[in-house]
């Protein structure tokens, strides 16, 4: 079909999207109760909110701005302005689009909808932890959808092996570190570009110039939002050493001020499956058994029935004095856990974040300050919000990715455009003579001798710019 039909034009595009839009939106209701059922325990307007309709703004801004992202763009022309050229923005073709499963549908919805803004095809492996919710998105996206256009495919291992072996133009992940190099070994096997969207350890620094209660507040929420169970939550915190207790009792007082009781809240997202479960209690058990302190942040009277594996409740946690060996350091959290670090100096703290892996966002509570221009300037990571959760995340306007361990490749309004597009550049001359015959025998004299003249020229300018550094034309230190 793609192959039929290589660059459709801005109305098909538009009606692609609007379709898709609408399959999403029509089927809202029992998304929703898939995506409840999946997790066994999560709440209607949470789905909503951050699953269901948090990438119609995408959508909208995509469908905007088409016409403009869609232009071909003139760039200078070479030789004097003999060699006019200009950038085709081209359909890369079909791409797959690989979801994880902690926002199954808001994470293929976007990149599927910019994958079809670039003019795509789009082939969807859905999450099969959320198997419930994966059969009704299928059947919603075909209720809109020509399978020439979007198809959703569900299914295991072997199905998410053979998806990622097949030979599209683009590969688009979404996941754990772990699963994100086997994709791209997969898709290395057939040199297929891939953008892997990932996580990592994404620290929180309460600068000294900080409120420590308003910057623990702010945390708390950020590290709970769909009970940790997001790539941009973070994992751990540094606080001065001097409002360490003032942190935690604020810490302590936001939890229970947005979750008054836990045991049996319908406000409560479960941790998806037994095996993050375990894995998270895990992490707790380990630290605890190398010496950190555990604070769990229910009422009093819960603290007996919590953890519970049965509901999968694993309730907020502060981890104090973890050592730097206990396993919770390399392994991204991905529930309601937050290790918290003290310094005495500010740049303990940063030189711990640039010792680690880049994470896919960074967090700074402060103002303005050079310390801040200096933890900017010092660390790497996807991106950076200062006071407050997912700043950069929310910009249509921004690309959105990670570096080296929390990904590789962009997405978001034109940076999501650029990535499943191929931007072809068409030259074209209309000289008298062909280029390509200066560059074949026979190799007179004369040619010898500009050749030999235009490198010693080259090399003179070089030096001059180093300030006459000790460089020679024979090729010297």
């Amino acid at each position: 079909a793609q192959a039929a039909d290589p660059i459709p034009d801005v109305a098909t595009r538009r009606d692609r999207i609007d379709r898709f839009v609408a399959a999403v939106l029509e089927h809202r209701t029992e998304l929703a109760a898939a995506l409840d059922a999946d997790f066994g325990g999560r709440p209607t307007t949470i789905s909503m909110e951050l699953d269901i309709l948090g990438g119609m703004e995408t959508a909208a801004f995509a469908r905007e701005n088409l016409e403009t992202w869609i232009a071909p763009v003139n760039v200078p022309a070479a030789m004097g302005g003999a060699i006019p050229t200009v950038i085709q923005n081209r359909p890369k073709g079909v791409v797959g689009v690989i979801g994880p499963w902690n926002f199954p549908v808001v994470l293929v919805f976007v990149p599927t909808v910019e994958a079809l803004a670039a003019g795509n095809r789009v082939m969807i492996k859905f999450s099969d932890m959320t198997p419930r919710t994966g059969a009704v998105f299928a059947r919603a996206v075909a209720s809109r959808m020509s399978p020439e256009e979007v198809v959703v495919i569900n299914g295991g291992l072997p199905t998410a092996t053979a998806f990622a072996d097949l030979r599209f133009d683009h590969i688009f992940f979404t996941g754990s570190p772990k699963v994100g190099r086997l994709i791209a070994v997969a898709a290395g096997r057939n040199l297929v570009p891939v953008t892997l969207e990932l996580g990592g350890k994404n620290p929180a620094i309460v600068a000294p110039d900080a409120d420590i209660a308003d910057a623990a507040a702010r945390i708390a929420a950020a590290r709970l939002v769909n009970n940790g169970q997001v790539c941009l939550c973070p994992d751990y915190a540094f606080v001065p050493a001097s409002g360490k207790e003032a942190f935690i009792d604020a810490y302590r007082k936001a939890v229970l001020s947005h979750f008054p009781t836990f045991a049996d809240n319908p406000d409560i997202v479960s941790v998806i499956n037994d095996a993050n479960y375990a894995r998270i209690a895990g992490l707790i058990e380990d630290a605890r058994s190398r010496g950190a302190t555990q604070i769990v942040i229910v009422p009093e009277e819960e603290k007996a029935r919590l953890p519970d594996p049965a509901s999968r409740r694993l309730p907020p946690t502060l981890l104090i004095d973890t050592p730097a060996e206990a396993e919770i350091h390399a392994e991204e959290i991905f529930g309601p856990v937050l290790v918290l670090h003290t310094y005495s100096d500010i740049n303990e703290a940063i030189d711990f974040t640039s010792a680690g892996e880049h994470p896919l966002s960074s967090y700074w509570y402060g103002g303005d300050t050079d310390d801040f221009r200096r933890f900017v300037l010092n660390t790497n990571s996807g991106a950076v919000s200062r006071n407050d959760f997912a700043l950069a995340y929310i910009n249509h306007a921004a690309p959105f990715g990670g570096v080296g361990m929390s990904g590789s490749g962009a997405y978001h309004g034109k940076a999501g455009f650029d990535t499943f597009s191929h931007q072809r550049p068409i030259a074209q001359s209309d000289l008298p003579v062909a280029l390509a015959p200066a560059f074949v025998p026979p190799l007179s004299p004369e040619r010898i001798t500009g050749v030999a003249a235009a490198a010693a020229a080259a090399t003179d300018l070089a030096v001059a710019r180093l300030g006459g550094s000790d460089v020679t034309r024979e090729g010297g230190s």
